[in-house]
């Protein structure tokens, strides 16, 4: 019989500290973007200039997210989260001085770009690690299940903190001060990042020489499989941005304005109920098939979104489009895993990650624009088209009939 030290279990082969501080790490980059604009509206009296400043910090994270998950795979994660996670803190105590010095707007948007350029991408980074030491550490009969509630677990992390980031921001900028949750992201950040690069699991993605040389080129994270699933992490990014921005107005409308991150939070505590219930899925429900079901969920409770009146009907809308939007998400990076080519794991999972970001930045921009000159009805359409764009991939995904296992190719 194999002892338990011969055939571990993710935690133990992890670490018992690895899940709550690779669970904190994540939270500052959940502040950011409402810490950023809830920050600057206060100091500088203007909501225009607040929204521009936050995508200026998703501007940033999409140019140079894809780099820092390179240079990660190339020179390993402990030295690269460790000087981003710096960079991170330093910007982010820059900002809280810019917004209220004398400085013109300009420094306040270049801070906000250097915030988002600086982000330590731990989400992407925690799902390389744990995929490795899944390979290299758990026997194979138990890979494909470990992996497959590895990745529920960590799209629901994700779910939570982008949920209750913005609950903290608002809390401490209200009982303590508007730059509160900027300089909190900033002490939280060195001190959890920093803790995320130095836990000893960074070794099991510590690249060798050998590893360097046998990485795959560059060009490999362009072949058509990777690129169907990066299309529905897009889509997705679009989906987030669409609901949130469609939902404020309908609530502004309502006279609620306030509790547009209420309801939205119904939509995000389903999500990540559900994606945590992906992980108990047998491994006969495929992949492809998850994603079809499940994206044509998030396309049903979409489709309603235009036609509902209350504030009944919206939450219920909201809920069903959480249940398709949870599983979606752990099947899209359990496919993203299994088809990262070799040494760029870290690459393509960044990628993923900045194409939800860039998806949710651009929709936000978008259908605020929409909501303003066109009004609730036609912003409300946006959620089903990106809902749509997601069911398209699904469907792609299905027709060109692409290896379905959580093994890597």
């Amino acid at each position: 019989m194999i002892s338990s030290s011969e055939d571990p279990t993710l935690v133990r082969a992890a670490g018992f500290t690895y899940f709550p501080i690779a669970l904190v790490a994540r939270i500052p980059y959940a502040m950011m973007v409402v810490g950023v604009l809830t920050l600057v509206v206060s100091a500088r009296g203007s909501l225009g200039l607040g929204g521009l400043t936050s995508a200026m910090v998703g501007l940033g994270t999409a140019l140079c997210a894809p780099l820092v998950g390179a240079a990660a795979d190339r020179w390993g994660q402990r030295l690269v989260v460790l000087v981003v996670g710096l960079a991170s803190t330093v910007t982010l105590l820059a900002m809280a001085w810019v917004a209220y010095s004398p400085l013109p707007d300009w420094a306040v948007l270049v801070s906000a770009l250097l915030i988002g350029a600086c982000t330590p991408q731990i989400p992407p980074m925690s799902r390389t690690r744990l995929v490795s030491i899944i390979l290299r550490r758990l026997p194979e009969a138990r890979r494909n299940r470990t992996l497959s509630r590895t990745m529920a677990y960590e799209s629901a992390a994700d779910e939570m903190t982008f949920v209750f980031g913005p609950v903290i921001v608002g809390l401490l900028a209200a009982l303590v001060s508007p730059a509160a949750p900027v300089v909190a992201a900033a002490l939280l950040t060195v001190v959890f990042v920093t803790a995320f690069a130095l836990h000893g699991s960074v070794r099991e993605v510590a690249p060798s020489a050998s590893d360097r040389d046998s990485a795959a080129p560059v060009r490999e994270l362009f072949r058509g499989s990777l690129v169907t699933v990066l299309v529905g992490a897009l889509g997705i990014g679009l989906l987030f941005g669409a609901v949130l921005t469609s939902l404020t107005s309908f609530m502004t409308d309502a006279g609620h304005a306030e509790s547009a991150g209420l309801a939205y939070g119904v939509m995000g505590i389903g999500s990540a109920v559900f994606a945590l219930a992906a992980g108990l899925f047998p491994e006969r429900f495929s992949l492809w098939a998850r994603w079809l079901i499940f994206a044509a969920l998030m396309v049903a409770g979409a489709v309603v979104l235009p036609f509902v009146t209350g504030l009944v009907g919206m939450i219920a809308a909201l809920a069903l489009l959480g249940i398709g939007l949870g599983p979606t998400l752990v099947t899209v990076f359990s496919l993203v895993s299994a088809r990262s080519p070799r040494g760029r794991a870290a690459t393509a999972m960044t990628v993923a990650t900045t194409g939800i970001v860039v998806g949710q930045s651009a929709a936000s921009a978008l259908v605020g624009q929409i909501g303003e000159r066109l009004g609730t009805g036609p912003a409300l359409l946006a959620p089903a088209l990106a809902a749509s764009v997601v069911l398209v991939a699904a469907v792609v995904n299905w027709r060109r009939g692409d290896s379905h296992s959580l093994g890597h190719d």
